[in-house]
C-alpha cells in the first residue's frame, strides 16, 4: 500500500516522485512503462536521433492528416526514466509571459499566471550563469551554455542579426524576441534529464519505490474515487492501492488514454469501446495542440558537418572529458520573431541545425547542409486523442489536425521568406549554395502553401488533452476542462493529472521546462502547502532563487 501512485516517470513524474518523497512519512510508488535510462545514447547529447524508434521511444504515428496531403506523421515520445527529457534536444525555454497570463485570464486558471509560475521556475533551475531576477542557480535542473557550437550555426546567428533581427542571449529573460544560442539542460557536457535532476538523487529513499517496464492498464475507480491502478509487469497484471491519490503523469497522449480506458471521457466514445462510464468528461482527449514545423534547408559545402565529426575520436573525447562535438544538442541556435509587428508575442521560433534534417530526423545525414526548422508557436489548430481499442496495449489514434485552422498557414509562409532573406545575408551567404528546401522552384504563395502541406511535421510539443480550466463562465466558453486549477480530475475524487496535457494552450517555446514548473507547483498543491509567493522579475533588479 502506498500513499501516492504516480503513473509515468517523465519530466512531471520525476519531479513529483522526488518532491512527494521528501517527507519520509509519505510512501510513493512511481510506475514507468519503459526501461531504466542506462543507455549511453541517452547521456551523449549529440546522439538524439539514435534514440528514435528504439525501446526508449513510444514510436507514435498520427492518423493521416487531411490538410497535410494525407500523410501520417511520426511522433517520438520518451518511454524511459526521464520520459521525453531523456530523448529531447535539451533546449531550455519557458515560453512567453503572455502564454501564462492567457491561461489565467482567458481560461480561468487562477494561480497559473506568469508571476505565479516564476518562483517554481526559479526553484527548479540551476543555471550556470548564476542567479538573477530571471534565473535560479541552486535548483536541481542544470541549465548551461553549450560547450560546442558549430561555425555554421554561428554564421546563421550573425546573418540574422545583420538582417535586422535583434540579438538575444537569454530567451527566458526580459524579452523573448531575437536570435542567439539556446541554453540547454546539460551538466558538464552530459544530458541532464528530469531523471538526472530529480529522480536519481531521490532513488535511495526508503519511502520511494520505482518500477520500470510497468505498463499501467487502468485506474481503479470505486464509488467515484480513485483507489489504485492496474499494471502489467513482466506479463503479470498487478493491482496496487493508493491511500491518498493516484496521479497521472503519462503525458499528453498517455494520460487521456488512461482516463478513457478507466471510464473517464466522452461517454459516447467510451460506449463505442464497451467501457463503463465512470465520469462523462467530454474534454478528455480534446484540445490537442502541438507546434508544427517545416524545414528550410541549404547545401553548405564549405563547412565540415557534425555527422563527419561523429567518429571514434570524438566519441572517446566525450567519454574522457565530456567536451567536443558530441556535446552539441544539434539544434544549437535559433530564436523568436513576429511575422506581424502588431502581435502581442512571437508567432515563430527558429531551430537552426548545422546538419540536414530529413524525414523527421530519421534519415541518416549524407550531405553538408544547414537546416532551419521554422516552428509555429502561436497555433490555432486543435486536434484530439481517441482510443482505437479498449486494449491498453494498443496505441491510441492521434489527430493533431495540422492546419485545420487556416490562419496557421500565413505565418509559416512569411517565415520561409524571412529564412531565405537570412540565408542570403553575410556571413551565412558565403557558406551556402543551392537551396534544397523548399527549393528554387517554389516561389509563389500558392506554391509555398502546397509545399508546407507536404512538409509539415512536429517539433514534439503535444499538450492540452486533459486541459485545466477554472469554473468561471469565461473559462467554460473556451474549452471543457478536464482538471480544475489544482489539477484534480473533475468527476473523480483522489485523482489528478500532472503533465503537459493540463496546459490549456501550448506555450511559445519548448515544453520541457514548463512541464517541470507545473509539477513543482503541483507538488505543493498535492501536499496542501501554500503556493510560493508570486515573483515578477521585471519589478526587481535581482531576485534570489527560492531554496529548492
Amino acid at each position: 500500500m502506498y500513499d501516492y501512485v504516480i503513473v509515468g516517470a517523465g519530466s512531471a513524474g520525476c519531479v513529483l516522485a522526488a518532491r512527494l518523497s521528501e517527507n519520509p512519512g509519505t510512501r510513493v510508488l512511481l510506475l514507468e512503462a519503459g526501461p531504466p535510462d542506462t543507455a549511453d545514447e541517452i547521456h551523449i547529447p549529440a546522439a538524439i536521433n539514435l534514440l528514435f524508434k528504439t525501446a526508449y521511444d513510444w514510436d507514435f504515428q498520427t492518423v493521416p492528416q487531411d490538410r497535410a496531403l494525407g500523410r501520417s506523421i511520426y511522433w517520438p515520445r520518451g518511454r524511459v526514466l526521464g520520459g521525453s527529457s531523456s530523448i529531447n534536444a535539451m533546449i531550455y525555454i519557458r515560453g512567453n509571459r503572455h502564454d501564462y497570463d492567457s491561461w489565467r485570464d482567458d481560461y480561468g486558471c487562477d494561480g497559473w499566471g506568469y508571476t505565479d509560475l516564476m518562483p517554481y521556475y526559479l526553484r527548479a533551475e540551476g543555471n550556470a550563469r548564476g542567479a538573477s531576477a530571471y534565473h535560479g542557480d541552486a535548483g536541481p535542473l542544470s541549465v548551461q551554455d553549450l560547450r560546442f557550437k558549430s561555425a555554421l550555426t554561428g554564421d546563421f546567428v550573425a546573418a540574422a542579426r545583420n538582417h535586422g533581427l535583434p540579438a538575444n542571449d537569454d530567451f527566458n529573460g526580459p524579452e523573448q524576441v531575437g536570435v542567439g544560442y539556446y541554453q540547454v539542460t546539460q551538466k558538464g557536457g552530459r544530458r541532464w534529464s528530469a531523471a538526472d535532476a530529480y529522480l536519481h538523487p531521490a532513488s535511495g529513499r526508503a519511502n520511494l519505490t520505482i518500477v520500470t517496464d510497468a505498463l499501467v492498464t487502468g485506474v481503479e475507480i470505486e464509488a467515484g474515487q480513485a483507489t489504485g491502478v492496474r499494471y502489467l509487469h513482466r506479463g503479470v497484471e498487478e493491482l496496487v492501492r493508493a491511500e491518498a491519490e493516484v496521479i497521472l503523469s503519462a503525458g499528453a497522449i498517455g494520460s487521456p488514454q488512461l482516463l478513457m480506458l478507466s471510464g473517464v471521457g466522452p461517454a459516447d466514445h467510451l460506449h463505442e469501446h464497451n467501457i463503463a462510464v465512470m465520469a462523462d468528461s467530454p474534454g478528455v482527449g480534446a484540445n490537442l495542440s502541438d507546434h508544427p514545423v517545416v524545414t528550410a534547408m541549404w547545401n553548405a559545402p564549405k563547412t565540415t558537418s557534425l555527422w563527419e565529426r561523429a567518429g571514434r575520436r570524438n566519441l572517446a573525447r566525450w567519454q574522457l572529458t565530456h567536451t567536443g562535438p558530441m556535446t552539441t544538442n544539434i539544434a544549437e541556435a535559433g530564436g523568436f520573431t513576429r511575422t506581424d509587428p502588431r502581435l502581442v508575442a512571437p508567432d515563430i521560433q527558429w531551430h537552426v541545425l548545422p546538419v540536414p534534417y530529413v524525414d523527421g530526423g530519421l534519415a541518416d545525414p549524407s550531405t553538408r547542409a544547414l537546416s532551419v526548422l521554422i516552428t509555429l508557436v502561436s497555433v490555432g489548430s486543435r486536434g484530439r486523442i481517441r482510443l482505437r481499442s479498449a486494449d491498453p496495449r494498443h496505441k491510441p489514434a492521434i489527430d493533431p489536425a495540422y492546419l485545420s485552422d487556416l490562419a496557421d498557414l500565413d505565418p509559416l509562409v512569411k517565415a520561409i521568406g524571412i529564412a531565405r532573406e537570412i540565408a542570403a545575408t553575410r556571413p551565412l551567404a558565403r557558406q551556402l549554395s543551392a537551396e534544397l528546401a523548399p527549393g528554387p522552384d517554389v516561389q509563389s504563395e500558392a506554391q509555398l502553401r502546397e509545399w508546407i502541406r507536404g512538409d509539415i511535421s512536429t517539433i514534439y510539443h503535444p499538450v492540452g488533452t486533459c486541459a485545466m480550466g477554472g469554473d468561471s463562465k469565461l473559462a467554460a466558453s473556451k474549452l471543457t476542462s478536464v482538471v480544475d486549477t489544482e489539477l484534480r480530475v473533475r468527476g473523480v475524487d483522489r485523482l489528478r493529472v500532472v503533465d503537459a496535457s493540463v496546459m490549456p494552450t501550448v506555450p511559445r517555446g519548448n515544453t520541457n521546462a514548463p512541464t517541470i514548473a507545473i509539477a513543482e507547483r503541483a507538488a505543493d498543491l498535492i501536499q496542501g502547502r501554500a503556493p510560493l509567493a508570486p515573483v515578477d522579475p521585471a519589478a526587481a533588479p535581482l531576485a534570489a532563487a527560492p531554496t529548492p
